[in-house]
């Protein structure tokens, strides 16, 4: 590729290097050692991220080890993706935006039909991009687990409910996961355009996987 955006201060040598679409789903197989960049092309894109260990297909990221061995919801530089059985999958080696979120969740038709109203039923969402994807690997809805959303704002509100705000992210801002074991990554570039996540406009990332 010539264009270089999100290259920057990149370690090692590029071995894939893929722009996914707005919308679009993504698996890729990660070894141990190697790191992948995910660069938010055109800022405020949020992009649903599921872990799976190659070695074993039960074991899974789980947002419940993640979170409890950390102590905190959000995962920001340092933070280490945890499997159901409490081993590292990948650690952030680096991020270009403060925080990234744990508990949002997977955008569904269903839930955008709860959310807002029977008219976005036949839209697109995450789950149907990370079905589409785990299909090729032989899984199914059941191996469907709580994701990660790099780039999007979460918080939690003083009564304890979530909010779905302005992401935090901007043009070519990136993270970094180093694979502490082989893995299989799937990702789903969030079709989202009822709420601020992708500032109601889609737009492609890009994938970088150094060795």
């Amino acid at each position: 590729m010539t264009n270089s955006t999100g290259t920057e201060g990149l370690a090692g040598t590029i071995v894939h290097d893929e722009i996914v679409p707005a919308r679009a789903p993504w698996l890729h197989h990660i070894k141990a050692g190697q790191t992948l960049r995910i660069v938010d092309l055109e800022g405020n894109q949020a992009v649903d991220f599921l872990l799976y260990s190659a070695a074993d297909d039960t074991e899974r990221y789980s947002a419940q080890d993640t979170v409890a061995a950390q102590g905190n919801l959000f995962l920001r530089k340092g933070a280490v993706l945890r499997s159901n059985e409490g081993r590292a999958m990948a650690t952030i080696t680096d991020t270009s935006v403060d925080y990234h979120d744990t508990i949002g969740g997977a955008c569904s038709c269903e839930s955008n039909t709860l959310r807002y109203g029977h008219h976005t039923k036949a839209q697109h969402a995450c789950v149907e991009n990370f079905l589409e994807a785990n299909l090729t690997e032989g899984r199914s809805k059941r191996d469907m687990v709580s994701n990660i959303n790099f780039f999007m704002n979460v918080p939690v509100e003083p009564d304890g409910s979530l909010g779905i705000v302005d992401g935090i992210s901007a043009p070519g801002l990136t993270v970094d996961l180093r694979a502490e074991m082989d893995i299989i990554v799937v990702v789903s570039n969030c079709p989202q355009i009822n709420n601020p996540c992708n500032a109601f406009n889609p737009t492609s990332v890009r994938m970088i996987v150094t060795a």
